[in-house]
């Protein structure tokens, strides 16, 4: 695996133990968080006092929520630059690590809403540290930003190797305080970035066992911590699988099932972790004969058969949605185009036509 610049901490004292690291990396720090997430899991509470012994001030902005719209990072830039500040800690999920990410190559680099995607732009950026609470996205060793347009109704990402954090600090116990849907929802999304690193063209041997052993932990471990929840070594093992996850795509890129997901969020509101997981074993079964060997090997690691796997799965995940034929027929339409134009379609396994997208929707929404 190609290297990733981010240090990492994983323990039940991570904060404690390493947080006075953060002192390398600025003197006043924007503190980027969803409304709740970083009180309710414990972090301020351990991270405050960590910046004070070390003489670092801050600032919080804590207005990032699901799928953050480019409109939120305008306004947590402009605050970056109006408090002086000189580095970024993101606390959250996957939301609000991009969310910092964003924020910290637009004030670094005087970018506005409409540039934003531009890489060739991003010539510097503010150092990032990451703190996450939920155990999917991977962000926090990743190089990757997905937002949202709001106005447009696209949910894209970029990547740059600046968008990598400096440190991220990893406590299951901050994870603890996610719903029961939440922990499902972003396990299912570490899930996908697996899986997605088998399927890309990108793929390599060096990551297969980064592959097997974090689908193994989720397939063995997510229902068990979904009915007991407060189990802490449960909550450690899914989160060293989101961070397997993470690992995997910052050297494969993410396929057709994160672009042909995004839609389903923007229009319906499906949070990114369940739209992947409706569209898993279409996707799997479409990508089969391209990448059987990898998938056969997968599943002997296991010691199941793609069945079982899609029985479990069908187990997590809720009915199918059930919508108006016509709705239907008008979002296909609409997003069709926008899922074959997307960057991540260039790292599938095979050539993607129009009607394998419409077919994966009509199955989804049941028509």
């Amino acid at each position: 695996m190609e290297h990733i610049p981010t240090k990492t901490y994983f323990s039940l004292t991570a904060l404690n133990d390493y947080g006075h690291n953060i002192i390398q990396h600025g003197k006043k720090a924007l503190i980027v968080t969803g409304r709740n997430s970083a009180i309710k899991s414990g972090v301020l509470n351990d991270l405050l006092p960590i910046l004070g012994n070390s003489n670092i001030s801050y600032s919080i902005f804590n207005e990032v929520q699901e799928n953050p719209d480019i409109s939120i990072i305008v306004k947590g830039s402009n605050l970056f630059k109006l408090m002086n500040c000189d580095f970024i800690i993101a606390i959250g999920g996957g939301s609000p690590i991009d969310a910092g990410k964003a924020i910290s190559v637009m004030a670094a680099n005087n970018l506005d809403s409409k540039n934003i995607y531009n890489i060739s732009l991003q010539e510097k950026a503010f150092p990032i540290i990451a703190i996450p609470t939920t155990s999917g996205t991977g962000s926090e060793v990743t190089q990757y930003s997905v937002l949202n347009n709001n106005e447009s109704k696209i949910k894209a990402g970029f990547g740059h190797q600046l968008l990598f954090p400096k440190i991220a600090f990893y406590n299951p116990i901050y994870t603890v305080s996610m719903s029961k849907i939440v922990t499902r929802d972003t396990a299912i999304d570490a899930l996908s970035h697996l899986l997605e690193g088998l399927y890309s063209n990108k793929y390599c041997e060096n990551i297969v066992k980064y592959i097997h052993e974090g689908i193994g932990i989720i397939y063995k471990t997510l229902i068990p911590c979904l009915n007991n929840p407060e189990n802490i070594e449960l909550r450690e093992k899914l989160m060293y699988a989101a961070h397997l996850g993470g690992c995997v795509i910052a050297k494969t890129g993410t396929t057709m099932q994160h672009s042909i997901g995004y839609p389903l969020t923007t229009e319906f509101d499906i949070s990114h972790g369940l739209a992947n997981g409706m569209v898993m074993k279409y996707i799997m079964n479409l990508f089969e004969p391209y990448v059987k060997d990898r998938l056969n090997d997968l599943f002997n690691n296991l010691n199941i058969k793609k069945s079982d796997f899609f029985e479990w799965l069908d187990e997590l995940l809720p009915p199918l949605i059930e919508r108006e034929s016509q709705e239907i027929k008008t979002f296909i339409n609409k997003r069709v185009p926008e899922v074959l134009e997307s960057r991540n379609m260039a790292l599938n396994p095979c050539n993607v036509k129009k009607e394998d997208i419409i077919y994966i929707y009509n199955k989804i929404f049941c028509l």
